[in-house]
């Protein structure tokens, strides 16, 4: 009842200030119950190596039905974001049904490169926003070591008459290279933002952080040498490395000649398998179901910029997010910000002028990998652990995107 006496008095009285417009309970916000992932592991040699799409999706799948204890009944759409499998709109169908949901629950796929996870989540949000649907659920999952998200041929020659239609064929690490000369983002300044996301990937791996955040899932590994196959139970990410140091990623050799010398294998995401999910479903429907309410879903929004310097997304589309919001950065508690590359990060954080200390407090996909569809939804599940932990309220979460966009999303902690 005084939630609902809040709704009404925030339509007829002007809220104080953006924030205090976004912090608000109502009835008809949409809300997140479970905020879950996978361990982050190894493309082609870690332990979800033999696990397929299908099979990435099936485990999460079944770990959101024993976690949120939800009837699957209930679930009447789940998104999947997904870049690099034309099949994934097939897996996660198959999936579901194998973990247990109703063939009454629909399914489909989505792709907007590296947002693809965040793009699932917005979908998934407008859809109950509007009453499409009262329960829905968001994946994120790439299985790289499958690959096969390169382009097969130029684009159609007409198209490629248009310059920036051309820019959109270059590969991710020469975008790189080209905001590391455009913007003058130094080897040495990319290899020192390196050091620090791994050094707090250490920190955090140590502590405990992630075991909030990961449900440990129990899937078969293939011997190569031998070939034998054994099951083992995953519970921590493989990519953070202990002890690394400026000195020695100073030493790597640069990544991708011959389009510059800055970016490297230890200053760049790492290749990664990994799946993320996000519950969604109204305020009211949340506490009729008896679901826990870990955070409001506020929006997100996308914005295009030339596909060249693509890394430098975030910087477009965060103020164009915050400016919808009347909200400032200063507003803002923690920020997920994805380290496609060490150049872009440091772009964006000098750009914005973001506070470090707010930025990805448990490291980032320097360390912690880029699986590239789970990416969107990964940011979400360890930016919400974290608020949980710091006991913060605003979440800002942002990447960039191949072909020159950016995406950023907000959320309000509500665990505190």
């Amino acid at each position: 009842m005084a939630e609902r006496l809040s709704s009404i008095l925030s339509h007829i009285t002007p809220s104080r200030s953006g924030l205090s417009a976004i912090t608000t309970k109502n009835a008809d916000d949409v809300v997140i119950t479970l905020a879950i992932r996978t361990p982050l592991t190894k493309a082609s040699k870690g332990g979800l190596k033999d696990t397929p799409l299908d099979g990435l999706v099936y485990k999460l799948l079944k770990e959101v039905i024993s976690k949120s204890k939800i009837d699957p009944a209930v679930v009447e759409d789940i998104c999947l974001g997904n870049v690099s499998d034309a099949k994934a709109a097939y897996y996660v169908r198959a999936a579901m049904l194998g973990a247990g949901f109703p063939n009454t629950t629909a399914g489909s796929s989505v792709n907007r490169f590296c947002s693809s996870g965040l793009k699932a989540v917005q979908d998934i949000a407008n859809q109950i926003s509007t009453g499409s649907i009262s329960v829905g659920l968001a994946l994120g999952a790439e299985h790289m070591t499958t690959g096969g998200d390169r382009l097969e041929r130029p684009f159609y020659d007409e198209i490629l008459q248009n310059q920036e239609a051309c820019d959109c064929m270059q590969p991710m690490g020469q975008t790189s290279e080209n905001v590391g000369k455009d913007f003058d983002i130094s080897r040495e300044a990319q290899d020192r933002y390196a050091t620090e996301s791994y050094r707090r990937a250490e920190v955090a791996q140590k502590a405990g952080w992630f075991d909030d955040e990961i449900a440990p899932i129990s899937v078969r590994v293939k011997d190569p040498k031998t070939g034998e196959e054994k099951t083992v139970t995953l519970t921590k990410d493989e990519g953070p490395r202990w002890g690394t140091t400026f000195e020695a990623l100073n030493k790597i050799r640069p990544a991708f000649l011959p389009h510059g010398d800055r970016s490297t294998g230890g200053n760049s995401s790492q290749v990664t398998d990994g799946a993320a999910a996000v519950l969604l479903m109204k305020r009211s429907k949340a506490e009729e179901l008896g679901q826990p309410i870990l955070a409001k879903y506020v929006g997100a929004t996308v914005a295009g910029l030339a596909p060249r310097i693509m890394g430098i997304g975030p910087s477009i589309a965060i103020p164009k997010l915050l400016t919808k919001f009347n909200i400032t950065l200063a507003d803002v508690d923690l920020i997920e910000l994805n380290e496609a590359f060490a150049s872009m990060a440091v772009y964006c954080v000098n750009a914005l002028k973001i506070d470090p200390a707010k930025m990805n407090v448990r490291g980032g996909a320097i360390a912690l990998g880029h699986p590239l569809g789970c990416t969107g939804a990964r940011q979400i599940v360890t930016g919400l652990s974290e608020a949980r932990r710091q006991k913060k309220k605003i979440l800002l979460t942002s990447m960039c995107i191949g072909t020159g966009q950016g995406m950023a999303g907000l959320f309000v902690n509500e665990q505190i």
